[in-house]
């Protein structure tokens, strides 16, 4: 399969161990974060940190759109899925994410209207088929997935669909890349870009990472082959004291990102002052809201929304494994309260979240490099 199997080979795979052995100085402790949710499942899934000599760590950042949901937005959505005239749709990984009173499917057993949909246009076609319903879509995600929901509300105002709305939570990623550095308590070497959302932004928004931070990103894909390349890249950048913005993945991110997908965006999003982050905190102009020219299918102008804010449980510490502050097995529920059937916090519940990825593979199980090549294809976020 191409770009897939030759990016699995077991020998190619070797000799790129061994070139990050070469390049790794043995008398420095290389700290690379991997920002996003689907590289930090890649590492775990095909054993990958296993290759790395000891001084080369990698550290899980909050690329998972799921995970940095503060809970009170997740009640702000049931709440107006508790109205009898609404059905409430989201995408499956959000269904078993917590709130305050359970999950959006602990909601639906108690009898809500609430619908797992594989993409917004599926929200919308439940909208034509219901017109004495409200379908409301709970939207989350980078900047991947917010073009989709953007089509999906330009569709719903050009079929003049009244029975339909957004409740907005897309995130952008720079802003939290920001907050990671500027964190006191957190040091970073360098950056494995985002592989899924560059397909959309580019490559150039990371310029001032290298430019005014001087740490060195690569943006990588997200096979065997993909993430260790990307640390042979960062290691050589290291080695000749640079700090660039380097593209692994040009198979298919562009430099400039998806001109089409950024058009559909700037009509139907713009910035709000200020969103939160679970572990993050309040981070200015760090997610997108619907314009007022869409202002009718904005779920949270049509509906009282409480705004809740609610603190994660004290024992659970997501906020310190989403900086990476923290290893997923450090947290004191992680394996035992907190596990992916019960899941206390997010990142045990989410397809990207750091901790179901080290429970469902590091934790129980060690993938051999000779498997590596008949591991099927993993789905992007």
């Amino acid at each position: 399969m191409r770009f897939v199997d030759e990016f699995r080979q077991p020998e190619l795979i070797g000799r790129t161990a061994d070139e990050i052995r070469r390049l790794a100085d043995p008398k420095r402790h290389y700290r690379f974060m991997e920002v996003c949710g689907g590289h930090t499942h890649s590492i775990y899934r095909f054993g990958l940190k296993d290759l790395l000599p000891d001084n080369v760590e990698l550290v899980h950042g909050p690329g998972c759109p799921v995970c940095v949901l503060p809970m009170g937005r997740i009640d702000d959505g049931l709440s107006m899925a508790a109205r009898p005239d609404v059905i409430f749709t989201a995408f499956g990984d959000m269904m078993r994410v917590p709130g305050t009173s359970g999950s959006p499917l602990e909601h639906k057993a108690r009898g809500m209207d609430i619908r797992i949909i594989y993409s917004p246009s599926d929200a919308l076609k439940l909208a034509r088929n219901n017109p004495d319903k409200h379908v409301m879509f709970f939207a989350i995600g980078f900047e991947t997935t917010a073009p989709s929901t953007a089509l999906t509300l330009m569709r719903a105002k050009a079929e003049g669909l009244r029975n339909f709305s957004v409740f907005c939570n897309h995130v952008t990623i720079i802003p939290a890349i920001r907050a990671i550095l500027d964190s006191p308590d957190m040091r970073i070497d360098a950056f494995i870009g985002p592989g899924h959302v560059s397909t959309v932004i580019g490559c150039r928004p990371y310029g001032w990472i290298a430019s005014h931070e001087g740490k060195p990103i690569v943006v990588a894909g997200f096979e065997p082959l993909d993430v260790l390349q990307s640390i042979v890249m960062l290691l050589r950048q290291l080695k000749r004291n640079e700090s660039i913005v380097e593209n692994q993945y040009k198979r298919v991110v562009p430099w400039e990102g998806n001109s089409g997908a950024l058009k559909a965006m700037a009509e139907v999003f713009e910035l709000r002052p200020y969103f939160e982050w679970r572990g993050l905190g309040f981070i200015s102009q760090s997610a997108l809201q619907i314009r007022e020219t869409y202002a009718q299918w904005d779920a949270e102008r049509r509906f009282d929304v409480p705004g809740v804010r609610v603190t994660d449980p004290k024992a659970a510490q997501c906020g310190e494994v989403l900086k990476g502050v923290l290893k997923p097995a450090q947290c004191k529920l992680f394996g035992n309260e907190c596990t992916p059937e019960h899941p206390i916090g997010a990142l045990m519940v989410s397809s990207e979240g750091s901790c179901a990825a080290y429970f469902n593979y590091e934790h129980r199980k060690t993938p051999r490099l000779t498997n590596i090549a008949q591991i099927p294809v993993p789905l992007g976020a």
